[in-house]
């Protein structure tokens, strides 16, 4: 998945090498083609992109449970040990991103570093998971960091209450996938009137599903492009996408997604309004203002820390499909019309693109480069960064 871990560890292939530690599975997890039932689980290394290469760990059977899941830990970082020596590297620092208990114990030197992309306390029962167990991980890890990151203003403040001193790293976008967003060949599978409005990512309880029912009746097409978890509204999605209107392609590789968001029209961040979701910062609505997109999304904190109003906020439904049936009817009033550089419709595409620009994932890791003491060397060009004194 193209989340915001793998962005930034792209990012950050800049500043130094990167071993990705993906997530661990069991050889009977029905799911994982990894090793195969009934196999001896045997971690796997291999590079998998300039400058990263991916552990995939194995741990136990039944490694969810009370008593196993302890031993999770310890196998995973006795993996992480053994692909070290097989590299022939030792860390500069540790970042965990999933309350994993990966940090501390790395020897002199090490920054450890716990990045918080979401609240996973408030999205406990979302991920079918204890709020007690999570909390303890939460604390453990808080207090076994040399520096803490959050995504948004609300995660960064409930870890600053427990203690910590939090450096607010928002999420990015990359840029470049739709710098020639025209020049891209539309989704041959898409086959919906327009205007177009789309949805990109997960589908799941954080999303309002009321919402997007109130889009489609206000006379826009809908496109839903990602995963759908079974559990989410399972009637209400399937009468949803029985619509004419409605197109449910599933998950699709993060390099068509710019054929995706070549023929929506507006892009839609429906949120529910949660605790949850009040601390995330959605990728989606940033790769919509990257791809040109007019876009609407419920009163979020991260949205209101966007700070613009190239994005339009309001979590009414009647107001939301409204906003969404307007923007969607004159994007495609402008296309007829032509979007050409002079014209007031191209300026707005432009500005859309260079406000995501100043949000890209290579500036959010300029950020967290400096504050992890990583190379003052950008060893993909050798340039300069300014991002601080550190090993290589």
């Amino acid at each position: 998945m193209a989340g915001t871990h793998r962005m930034l560890a792209t990012a950050l292939t800049r500043y130094a090498d990167i071993l990705w530690v993906d997530l661990p599975v069991s050889p009977i997890t029905r799911s994982s083609t990894r090793y195969g039932t009934g196999r001896i689980p045997m971690p796997r290394l291999r590079p998998v992109a300039d400058n990263i290469t991916a552990l995939f760990p194995a741990v136990l059977p039944f490694h969810s449970r009370p008593g196993i899941r302890r031993t999770s830990p310890i196998l995973v970082r006795s993996q992480i040990s053994w692909a070290l020596r097989r590299l022939g590297r030792r860390p500069d620092a540790v970042l965990d991103a999933r309350l994993g208990r990966m940090l501390g114990g790395w020897g002199d030197g090490v920054t450890d570093v716990l990045y918080g992309t979401d609240d996973f306390v408030a999205g406990a029962a979302l991920m079918g998971i204890s709020a007690a167990r999570v909390r303890a991980d939460e604390r453990y890890s808080l207090d076994a960091a040399d520096l803490v990151m959050a995504v948004s203003e609300p995660l960064r403040d409930r870890w600053q209450a427990l203690g910590a001193d939090v450096l607010l790293v928002p999420n990015g976008v990359r840029t470049e996938p739709y710098a020639d967003l025209d020049r891209v060949a539309p989704a041959p599978d898409v086959r919906l009137p327009r205007p177009i409005a789309g949805v990109v990512g997960q589908l799941s309880a954080r999303i309002d599903i009321a919402l997007l029912e109130a889009v489609v009746a206000g006379g826009c097409s809908l496109l839903l492009v990602g995963p759908c978890d079974p559990r989410w509204e399972p009637e209400r999605f399937a009468r949803l996408c029985a619509r004419p209107e409605v197109q449910w392609v599933g998950f699709q590789p993060y390099e068509s997604l710019p054929s995706y968001l070549g023929v929506i029209d507006v892009g839609l961040t429906p949120y529910v309004d949660s605790e949850f979701n009040r601390a995330s910062f959605p990728l989606k609505t940033l790769e919509y203002l990257a791809a040109g997109l007019p876009t609407v999304s419920t009163d979020l904190p991260a949205t209101r820390w966007l700070n613009t109003d190239l994005v339009r906020i309001t979590s009414d439904v009647g107001e939301f499909a409204k906003t969404a049936a307007a923007l969607g009817h004159e994007r495609l009033a402008d296309q007829r019309s032509g979007e050409g550089a002079g014209s007031a419709a191209g300026s707005l595409v432009r500005a859309r693109r260079s406000f995501a620009e100043q949000h890209s994932w290579p500036a959010r890791a300029e950020v967290v480069a400096r504050a992890m003491k990583l190379s003052t060397v950008d060893i993909t060009t050798g340039a300069e960064t300014g991002a601080g004194v550190g090993g290589q």
